[in-house]
């Protein structure tokens, strides 16, 4: 029997994108990647977990900051090279800018109308 693994189209890099949705609002979060071993770690530890590409490992959320996703849900789109993670999202926000979510920046007449961060000094998440 072949694993779920097999079924993604992993780009060149063996990654796949992935977007954090709060299980209960369905608010997009962030957007990250993932590559087989992050996935699996996932799945089996039900918490998001993504591939960091500037860091090059693995990346537990919330490892450092707190601000864990623990995961419901794992979705594969039609094309089977782009995942959804349905997560509950464990502390203030999701994002490093100290906003509640990654996507903060909303495109109206004027420009992007950008959204207060929940936390001032988001690099205090980092210093615990």
């Amino acid at each position: 029997m072949s694993s779920f693994l097999d079924e993604i189209a992993w780009n060149s890099d063996g990654l796949a994108p992935v977007v954090a949705q709060e299980a209960k609002t369905g608010k997009l979060l962030m957007q990250a990647w993932v590559n087989r071993e992050a996935l699996a770690i996932a799945v089996e530890e039900r918490r998001a977990v993504y591939w960091s590409r500037s860091r090059n490992k693995l990346w537990r959320k919330g490892e450092e900051s707190g601000n864990v996703q623990k995961l419901i849900d794992v979705f594969l789109d039609c094309d089977n090279d782009a995942i959804c993670y349905s997560v509950e999202q464990v502390g203030e926000v999701a994002c490093h800018t100290g906003r509640v979510s990654c996507f903060h920046k909303r495109l109206t007449d004027g420009g992007w109308e950008i959204e207060e961060p929940v936390l001032k000094d988001p690099g205090s998440m980092y210093n615990k």
